[in-house]
């Protein structure tokens, strides 16, 4: 059995057990819930009435994503620019998938 989740403006294939990343929210130990998109269970696909369906999720940790380079430059004028940016993600742990 796994689950379509939605975090933040992403979606994700999770099961049971899975390691996944998601944009910054909690801190270790807390406990979250996911809204599921869909659910799929052997041959049988549930895509709708998943008002009640969840995923329950553990905070195991917080990691960053790799680093990018951003460079403005202005030909004749002198312009440069260099800017980096490094995205915060919490590593979380599917524990759950409920219907």
């Amino acid at each position: 059995m796994y689950a379509i989740v939605r975090s933040g403006s992403k979606q994700q294939k999770v099961a049971v057990g899975d390691v996944i990343e998601i944009d910054a929210m909690a801190a270790a130990g807390d406990t979250l819930t996911l809204p599921v998109v869909m659910v799929v269970d052997g041959e049988k696909v549930t895509a709708t009435g998943l008002d009640k369906a969840s995923v329950t999720v553990e905070v195991t940790g917080r990691t960053k994503g790799p680093k990018i380079i951003i460079q403005k430059y202005k030909n004749k004028t002198g312009y440069k620019k260099r800017q980096g940016h490094r995205q915060k993600y919490t590593q979380v742990k599917v524990t759950d998938i409920s219907l």
